[in-house]
């Protein structure tokens, strides 16, 4: 039988929703939590006075977010479908906890946005919702959530999703194209089977939701693009670059180029897990023989790409990008390290071009002096040194960065434009 496509599922929304519940609960109902689990979580979750949260403890595996009943970290635990593979990456959805949501987004194929029918519609749910738009995530389902704690209302499902469309529509969702699904987690309503309670309701269960997604596409029509990790030198093999291939196709025998470095070599043979390959697709980890590279010209976040078409050394770019946790506030002239693929290196952030309202994705203010925390902005970047940046767009996994500084991540961003550097 062949593999399972994979994908990465993100779960966000507001502290209370009852989002790690219908995780668990998820998991529950496609055999991933056995039953012995679930009986062990419901004794622990009853000893601690907490009676209805044993789904939820199926995520939260830290002693002590049990004992503060909350999601810090982002945990990860798998599931299938009849169709697909799962990871879930489990968002937390307490305020100082969205850096760790960054990391997550930026890896998920799809994100499910819990929100309770019951508590309505939250800053933080339209948060995250945004957050989620900014870092490029595609593919939506949104759970109505708590439906046994408001009786199976159809009026105030549809009053939660007129409330939640109208906030998502301006940020550029395609609200009539997304599944507003009535669920009760805790219940287990239209999560893996049709619920008689919501008879109104004629749209799909949130499992059937998760099988209507589409398959990540693998980018083999564009251009090659494989940012270095590491550089060995074996025996008998010379100068051996490893990395992942994000887009195109990497064959034996072929010319590639190198940037920034601007120098080109052979591949002679690819080799993953030991076995040697004829090609290499986006998504392989690979070792590659390179002759006629001397392993000091080459490096870490170095960029393999084809002659025809090479990886674009940048002058400068212009970025979006969400303040996620900065003390003080960011200027014109802020040096931090960004991390950009494989590559780590100052940029200095030379203006700042405009402040959006991260409620709407509106234009608030043009050319402000400052950004602080919550933020969103767009920005002009300057890289200290030579490196390959690329659109978001055109490759996701050379157009989005972390910034860092202070030992923590301070911003996230996805490029929108590159200006290459002159030859």
């Amino acid at each position: 039988m062949a593999a399972k496509p994979h994908l990465n599922l993100i779960f966000t929304g507001h502290v209370d929703h009852g989002k790690s519940t219908l995780v668990g609960r998820i998991l529950y109902d496609t055999g991933a939590l056995s039953e012995n689990d679930l009986r062990k979580l419901k004794e622990e979750a009853a000893k601690m006075g907490k009676a209805t949260f044993e789904f939820a403890f199926a995520m939260d595996q830290l002693k002590e977010e049990r004992e503060r009943g909350v999601t810090i970290d982002i945990a990860h635990r798998d599931f299938n479908t009849q169709k697909y593979y799962f990871t879930i990456i489990d968002a937390p959805g307490h305020k100082d906890f969205i850096k760790n949501m960054i990391t997550g987004a930026s890896q998920a194929d799809a994100a499910v946005l819990v929100c309770s029918a019951k508590e309505g519609v939250q800053a933080q749910t339209i948060e995250h919702a945004f957050l989620l738009k900014v870092l490029g995530v595609q593919q939506f389902i949104i759970a109505i959530n708590k439906m046994d704690a408001i009786n199976y209302d159809r009026v105030k499902y549809e009053e939660t999703k007129q409330a939640l469309s109208a906030k998502l529509k301006p940020m550029g969702y395609k609200t009539d194209e997304i599944p507003f699904i009535p669920t009760s987690a805790y219940e287990g309503d239209n999560v893996a089977k049709k619920s008689p309670k919501t008879p109104w309701y004629a749209g799909p269960t949130l499992l059937e939701a998760f099988d209507n997604l589409k398959e990540p596409q693998k980018p083999l029509d564009k251009p090659l693009r494989l940012p270095i990790q590491e550089v060995f030198t074996i025996t008998g093999q010379g100068t051996v670059p490893v990395g992942r291939v994000e887009s195109g196709i990497l064959k034996p025998n072929t010319t590639v180029i190198i940037e920034p470095e601007h120098v080109t070599g052979e591949v002679k043979s690819i080799e993953m897990h030991h076995q040697s390959l004829t090609q290499a697709v986006p998504g392989d980890n690979v070792g590659f023989a390179l002759k006629g590279v001397d392993k000091k010209a080459i490096k870490r976040g170095s960029v393999i790409g084809v002659p025809a078409n090479p990886p674009t050394v940048a002058e400068e770019f212009t970025a979006q990008i969400v303040v996620l946790n900065h003390p003080t506030a960011i200027g014109k002239n802020y040096t931090p390290v960004f991390h950009i693929h494989t590559a780590q290196l100052a940029c200095t952030i030379v203006e700042i071009l405009e402040k959006k309202d991260p409620k709407t994705g509106a234009t608030a203010q043009k050319n402000p002096d400052f950004i602080k925390t919550g933020d969103v902005a767009i920005v002009k970047i300057k890289p200290t040194r030579p490196v390959v940046v690329e659109n978001y767009k055109d490759f996701p996994a050379l157009g989005r960065f972390a910034i860092r500084d202070m030992g923590q991540t301070v911003a996230a961003g996805v490029v929108l434009t590159v200006t290459p550097r002159k030859a």
